[in-house]
């Protein structure tokens, strides 16, 4: 466990080195070159253009695969432009690494290890803010001064993806709609059945990371909070009478460890064969965002088990779901002119005419597109998207975390975890300490806290 914490430690060290050559430059210039923006790009302009482009993905499932299949799609349309794809398994790790040379390829899967302020070092303009935001979904993300720099690969809703039939054999009828109801769930699966109630899938780490994405619109049902209200706020992971808020998120996490709901050793769980253990029942639930729906239900014979419900906080009788954006795809603009056109034309086809979103199961880029069968268990739950910062407080977010070392990464989300297993640690003492390094970090930022 202790190991683990140590690696995780230094992928955030990695992290900052990150922010430190970013200023620098990275690995060179941008190409000076005048790129049509994804708007603008006419295919019919480029049937003649000779380019071999490379994508880097960590979806290694699905590279020589599915992915080949819209490589050759492309192809056929465009017979002069080859796509060559690269799968990474420590994908954030190693991406993070090469940005900073230049010399990684022409489309990567963006990292959230660049902060937005980053991301005109690396990567090529797709267009102003205002044009894109009206075509596709979540363009904020990465967004930098009326520039958008990556567009997501489709969408998810945060909620809890769950074995259906395990569930029913523990006798349970409704869906929690509060931290104490899922935990008293969670019970019942350990009590009933023989499945882990809850995989936190703790080594893996990244996924760890995904319960920093309900503290948002998930804990609050409010589309200000996460880039606005949060920031201004005064300690923020204080306990409240509701249960809401970003202290219900850990809670729900720090008591299903404290009652040992999880699996035994949380140090040897394992990713890829989580998926086929909660297709066949061997786990009950998992924390992650609803892009997993799609892989759970293809590792094994029981697709049907698997389904997907809402994060359990209620505010003021309200529920609400963040509905957020995958990986997006980001241009290298380092790379010629010729491959900066050919990688425009990829994004927008597969962003437009691919089958990726049915494929996936994930919310559509293009807006106006229906939703995945996934998100049927949401009925009466209002999805929304986090508001874009205040003016001026563009990367005030990324700012404020990473200083406080607080909803940053999955370091600080397993914190939660090691002192809900060994007991080091209250939950409200670590909330208190959350609180003063957020405290800490607005101040050195100069940020007008309101009650």
């Amino acid at each position: 466990m202790k190991r683990k914490l140590l690696s995780l430690a230094l992928a955030l060290t990695m992290t900052v080195s990150l922010a430190a050559c970013g200023g620098n430059g990275g690995g060179g210039e941008a190409v000076d070159a005048e790129i049509p923006s994804i708007d603008k790009i006419n295919g019919d302009d480029y049937k003649d253009l000779k380019a071999d482009i490379k994508i880097l993905t960590d979806r290694t499932d699905l590279v020589d695969t599915v992915y080949q299949g819209y490589a050759d799609q492309f192809h056929e349309k465009y017979p002069n432009i080859t796509v060559t794809y690269e799968a990474i398994t420590d994908y954030a790790e190693s991406v993070t690494l090469r940005l900073t040379n230049g010399d990684w390829g022409d489309i990567c899967f963006i990292p959230a290890t660049v902060e937005k302020s980053e991301m005109e070092t690396y990567f090529t303009p797709m267009g102003d803010y205002e044009t894109l935001n009206e075509k596709y979904n979540f363009v904020t993300e990465k967004t930098y001064n009326n520039t958008v720099y990556g567009i997501a690969n489709g969408g998810t809703a945060g909620g809890v993806a769950y074995n259906k039939k395990v569930w029913k054999e523990a006798g349970i009828t409704e869906l929690p709609t509060t931290p104490d109801e899922f935990l008293a769930d969670l019970k019942l699966i350990k009590e009933k059945t023989d499945a882990v109630p809850l995989y936190t899938n703790f080594s893996a780490g990244w996924t760890m990371g995904a319960w920093n994405d309900y503290v948002g619109i998930a804990s609050n049902a409010d589309a200000d909070y996460k880039n606005n209200k949060l920031l201004h706020q005064k300690d923020p992971f204080t306990k409240n009478d509701e249960m809401s808020g970003p202290y219900a998120v850990f809670y729900t996490l720090y008591e299903a460890v404290a009652q040992k709901l999880v699996e035994e050793d949380p140090a040897s769980s394992d990713w890829e064969s989580s998926k086929g253990m909660i297709n066949k029942g061997e786990i009950a639930t998992m924390v992650l965002g609803s892009w997993c729906v799609q892989q759970f239900k293809e590792a094994g014979d029981n697709p049907d088990d698997i389904g997907y419900f809402p994060f359990p906080i209620t505010v003021n009788g309200k529920r609400a779901a963040a509905s957020g954006g995958n990986y997006s795809y980001g241009i290298n603009n380092k790379a010629s002119e010729d491959n900066q056109i050919a990688a425009m034309l990829y994004v927008k086809w597969i962003l437009e005419e691919s089958t990726m979103f049915t494929d996936e199961g994930s919310i559509p880029a293009l807006k106006g597109e229906p939703l995945p069968d996934s998100l049927a268990e949401f009925e009466g739950v209002e999805l929304l998207s986090d508001n874009p910062p205040l003016e001026g407080e563009e990367s005030l977010y990324d700012d404020i975390r990473n200083t406080a070392e607080v909803l940053s990464g999955d370091y600080p989300v397993c914190e939660v975890l090691e002192a809900a297993l060994y007991d080091s640690k209250k939950l409200d003492d670590l909330m208190d300490e959350w609180n003063q390094k957020w405290t800490s970090a607005q101040e050195s930022f100069g940020v007008e806290v309101t009650e």
